[in-house]
């Protein structure tokens, strides 16, 4: 049987506990998982920028013995395919979720008929939980210490 490899990509702007929480649970279940940052996103101006976002993920995950980071740009089917990944690893949070997820899921089986997509549910204390909540409260002074590594609550504060 082959080693099973799947990505889980985004652009964890920034990384938050329910995206370790993901990655955490997606690393039991294959044998090598690559979180993939996103690098060409149309999301607006990124807080972090890719190499620091780089860093804090490689930091966060050196628990994980089979979880390797990287970043990509273009396609997302065309980095699996490179990376030799058989599965996409995404999150859902709720039913709005769903409906993107199960549209990309769709155009990537559409553009690579062999690449699955493994959706996950985080754990139930992260489903509100979004990079870009946890940016807006953070700019506007509330707490999210307990809703990001400890790592990334510290670049935070030096950041904004």
């Amino acid at each position: 049987m082959q080693p099973v490899r799947a990505i889980y990509p985004g652009t964890f702007d920034p990384l938050t506990n329910g995206h370790l929480d993901l990655i955490a649970r997606g690393s039991k279940i294959v044998d090598h998982l690559v979180v993939a940052i996103l690098r060409n996103v149309n999301k607006g101006t990124p807080l972090f920028t890719v190499e620091e976002r780089l860093e804090m993920i490689r930091e966060a995950a050196e628990g994980f013995p089979n979880v390797s980071v990287q970043t990509f740009d273009g396609l997302l089917v065309d980095f699996a395919r490179q990376q030799g990944a058989v599965a996409v690893l995404r999150g859902i949070r709720a039913i709005s979720d769903y409906e993107y997820e199960f549209q990309m899921a769709m155009m990537n089986r559409k553009l690579d008929p062999e690449l699955e997509t493994i959706f996950m549910l985080p754990h139930e204390k992260y489903t509100y939980v979004s990079s870009r909540l946890i940016k807006g409260v953070f700019q506007l002074g509330g707490d999210v210490s307990s809703l990001v590594p400890a790592l990334v609550m510290d670049r935070l504060r030096a950041k904004v």
